[in-house]
Order: C-alpha cells, then structure tokens, then sequence
C-alpha cells in the first residue's frame, strides 16, 4: 500500500521530522513502513496496517506542534503506545482551559496529566522533577483557571530566596529589589497567561501576591491557591511554616528539583523530608515527573539525562 499525506504546516516541518530526521526514522523502524519526503508532502509505503498506523501518528504529531514548539522521539514512541492523553479527562480538560498569548495550555506528557489531575484531587499536592517539566507553569495554570472561575479569591506564589552559589548582598535596592530575581519565574509563568495590565490591577487589589517565603509567616490563607515553588530549598521549619498557611476552601502545590538544592550540605531539605512524612496523609498527592516530562527546549532533556548519566558514573567510582 502507498500512500500521500499532504503536511498541514510548511512552517513546521523541520520541528516535524526532528534533526537529521529523527522522527521519520524513528518511525520508518518502529512501523516498517518507507516514508518519502518531498516539499510538503511525505509518501509512505508498506503493509496497509502498518502504514494506516504511521498516517495515524503523523496525523496525532502534527496537532501536537500546534500546541507545542517541538516534538521529541519520546513523544513520538508515547504516541505509538497510545499514551498521546486521548484519554484526557473531562475534569482536568476543563481545569486547564487557559489561554496563553502563545498556545492553549495542557499538559503534554501523561506525567503532566497525572500532576494536573492531583492537583485537581488533593488539597495539598507535592511535585518533584527537573526543570523544564512544567512544575511551575501547570500550577499557575489551574490556579489562574479556578482565579477566573472565581472558585478562589486569592492566588499565592511564594518562593524561598536562596542563593544558588551566588552571592546577592551587594547588589543596590532595597529587600524587594534583592529578592525580585527569585520571584522572576513566577512573573513569567503569570504574565504568559494573563494581560499585563490586568496582573498588575490584582496584585494592587491583593488578589494575586508574588512573595518571598519569609513573608507568609503567621497568616492563614482561606480560598486561596498558594503555590511554594522551588521548595527543595526550605528548611525543615520553613515547611512546616508553609504547610500550616492551608485555610479553609484552600489548595497548596508544592513543587521543587530535589537534584538542584541549594542549601548548605549539612541542612536537610524540607521538601524531601515532607515527602518522607506525609505520604500516608490522605487529601495530599504526590507526583514524580521525569526527564520524559520535560516540554522546553529538546536540548534540555539532553543536558538533563547527560548530567544524571554522570551523577550515576561518579557515585560508582566512589
């Protein structure tokens, strides 16, 4: 059997067959089906099952680019398992209904979907994984979804000002312009899904709070999301401080890279020992996302899994 497809994005094209065209190869050996490429179409031959299955993914990967920049072997090899999140949910498809300037945000990895539909489920949710996962833009997601459906009143995004190797105290400004950069990500994650105009008019009404950890110190936070990010670098105590903000019709995602701490080799993390704790309290979720969740750059799962590679080597030499 042969078959034409026509391509639905000549400007996309590039992302579609991966680099050195990674993706048709990946595909041609999984399927083993012959793909031809020329301009914007691509000629696929074999037996007529396999190559219905390879318009079928190419199909499912190209709805794939709408949503995202790129798309990896991985998800291609997801794809062909059937684990393309077909099964999405109706609850968690309406919870991330956010509309960025870019995209429509959902998750992308079945990971991603197992950390939104915990969100959705607990009270308090724990998230650990390595950047680029979206940890912390999934979060802000549903937050901002439920702010909108008025299903909270207040969001809360708070992140432990922690040096990562570098030294701040001499930089000019006061406490808030020293601790403007750590609360960089969050502004970036919340500006990408709202104006920033209508960011700004919240958080003067109170409505949306962009903090430093320290301040959350002796408040109750009800109807509210409060979201810790990059919790591998509290403190035991700091934990337990966050942790107890929880007010009634209020949810907590913490999230954090317990491969990136920061803190000082002596100091436990108080994001690994809360995992350690509380695992068997029921209303909290735990989530695990991996270097097959990560939805940046492709190069960064790359760097990702050359870095743990030789993490893993040093700790059998030793």
């Amino acid at each position: 059997m042969e078959v034409t497809i026509q391509l639905d994005s000549a400007d996309k094209i590039l992302e579609l067959f991966g680099p050195a065209d990674t993706n048709l190869k990946f595909l041609r050996r999984r399927l083993d089906v012959q793909i031809t490429a020329r301009q914007n179409n691509l000629t696929l031959s074999g037996k007529t099952e396999n190559v219905n299955k390879a318009v079928e993914i190419i199909d499912k990967m190209q709805k794939h680019l709408i949503k995202a920049d790129f798309i990896t072997i991985a998800d291609v090899n997801a794809l062909l398992t059937q684990n393309d999140l077909s099964t999405l949910t109706e609850e968690a498809s309406q919870a991330i209904a956010v509309f960025s300037r870019k995209k429509v945000i959902e998750p992308s990895t079945r990971g991603q979907l197992k950390y939104v539909e915990t969100m959705l489920a607990n009270d308090i949710t724990f998230c650990i994984g390595p950047a680029g996962t979206g940890k912390t833009y999934l979060a802000v997601a549903i937050a901002v979804s439920m702010l909108r459906k008025k299903q909270i009143r207040k969001l809360v995004l708070a992140r432990p000002a922690v040096e990562a190797g570098e030294k701040l105290g001499f930089l000019p400004g006061d406490v808030q312009d020293k601790v403007n950069p750590y609360l960089r990500p969050l502004f970036d994650a919340l500006e990408d899904m709202m104006d920033f105009t209508q960011v700004k008019k919240l958080m003067e009404l109170d409505i949306i709070e962009i903090i430093p950890l320290a301040f959350m110190r002796g408040r109750t936070l009800n109807e509210a999301i409060i979201i810790c990010d990059e919790a591998q670098n509290t403190s035991r105590l700091q934990m337990l401080m966050v942790l107890t903000r929880l007010g009634h019709g209020s949810k907590m995602i913490v999230n954090g890279d317990i491969t990136q701490i920061d803190l000082d080799t002596r100091q436990k993390s108080g994001l690994v020992d809360a995992i350690s704790l509380l695992r068997r309290i029921k209303g909290i979720g735990f989530v695990e996302l991996t270097q097959k969740d990560i939805v940046r750059h492709r190069l960064v799962q790359n760097i990702v899994r050359a870095y743990k590679k030789n993490t893993k080597a040093k700790g059998r030499r030793q």
